[in-house]
């Protein structure tokens, strides 16, 4: 009996190293800016888990969900150890629907590795284990759910013996996400209503944008970087990525070739065996989004006049058959230099250090890694 379970602890053992070692990406180019910038930067990453609490605004009800008085997210937040090399940089992260904030904490810890103060949070009723469901209606709330963590953040870093004092620069915030993420970014960054003035710099990873018009984009002067994928089968690249440059004054975009939507999350890493991970991300958004898709509700974003796009269209999962996506630990390397790269490029101490992060992200990213395309308005 002993010999027969060390022979079945063996062999779980070995798939384990199988799961943890099979289908690694490619490295990045040997003595390269991009390995360099890759790597852990100068502070160790302390982290914290909390559960902030906004009782000044409800979570509403929706199917067999009665509602909620207050609204709870579950956090994390990574910083660096010590105030001393201080204040830092906030970021917000913002997760998809149908997914939490653990996709995003690879982008946590390296960033704060740099010199980032970043908080994650599962949105109440959005993320993965939503009551009842996760409901795609509830992002006309999630910008006041990322004021509320800016204003929960800067309370602590004024607050003396608090963990987090002295260590936010209030003058230096940013606020990135995925898919829904991204949406609720840039609803941050613009929103006449919904949006915040502290928002420095946005950055959306494969967001939904045709819910917008150009006008939309005229209410703030926020620089902003969209970061798509060419072959996004949730988040079509042609009607949200591409139009960037062409919608939102000074803005960015960066392509990832052959890059998946579902890719860009940091739960996406088991699916590398994949051909391609959006058959999942399809499956599971599919399952939970049905009935959101049989109303109107574009008007709780706000009106026309105000940049919202009533005619948009669902164009979600339309692609078929789903091309060969490129491996999602590569296609998660390719956005931490491109998040670190953006960022450090507005909040960067030094002119210099501002000058390089850019010159990296508009012309050396892309130029090692040949599934880089870069773009800029005119």
């Amino acid at each position: 009996m002993r010999k027969f379970l060390l022979i079945v602890v063996g062999l779980l053992v070995a798939l384990g190293l199988v799961l943890a070692l099979a289908k690694q990406p490619d490295p990045l180019p040997a003595e390269s800016v991009s390995a360099e910038r890759l790597a852990p930067g100068p502070f160790a990453v302390v982290s914290f888990e909390e559960t902030f609490i906004d009782d000044t605004r409800p979570s509403p009800a929706h199917g067999s969900f009665a509602g909620s008085p207050q609204r709870e997210l579950a956090a994390t937040v990574w910083h660096p150890p010590s105030y001393e090399e201080g204040p830092f940089p906030l970021i917000v992260y913002s997760h998809g629907f149908s997914s939490n904030r653990s996709g995003g904490a690879y982008l946590g810890e390296h960033l704060a590795s740099h010199g980032y103060v970043v908080v994650a949070a599962n949105f109440p009723l959005t993320n993965t284990y939503a009551p009842d469901r996760p409901w795609v209606r509830d992002i006309v709330n999630q910008p006041g759910d990322v004021s509320f963590l800016i204003d929960e953040l800067l309370g602590r870093s004024a607050k003396s013996g608090n963990g987090l004092w002295r260590m936010i620069d209030e003058r230096r915030i940013g606020v990135t996400g995925i898919s829904l993420g991204g949406m609720t970014s840039t609803l941050v960054a613009f929103h006449p209503e919904l949006g915040d003035d502290r928002v420095r710099a946005a950055l959306s990873i494969a967001g939904p944008t045709r819910q917008f018009l150009p006008n939309f984009f005229t209410h703030r002067e926020v620089p902003f970087l969209m970061l798509g994928a060419d072959i996004d089968a949730l988040v079509p690249f042609s009607s949200n990525a591409a139009p960037v440059l062409e919608m939102v004054p000074e803005s960015q975009l960066v392509t990832v070739v052959n890059g998946s939507h579902t890719g860009f999350s940091g739960q996406a890493t088991p699916l590398r065996f994949m051909s391609n991970p959006d058959a999942l991300g399809c499956y599971i958004v599919e399952q939970n989004i049905e009935n959101d898709n049989d109303e109107f509700w574009l008007d709780e974003l706000g009106t026309p006049e105000q940049g919202i796009n009533y005619d948009a269209v669902n164009e979600l999962c339309l692609m078929d058959p789903l091309p060969e996506a490129m491996n999602p630990i590569r296609q998660q390397m390719i956005t931490a230099l491109v998040v670190r790269a953006f960022f450090d490029s507005r909040f960067a101490h030094a002119d210099d250090a501002r000058e390089l992060a850019q010159d990296f992200l508009a012309e050396t990213l892309p130029a090692e890694l040949p599934e880089v395309r870069y773009g800029a308005a005119d």
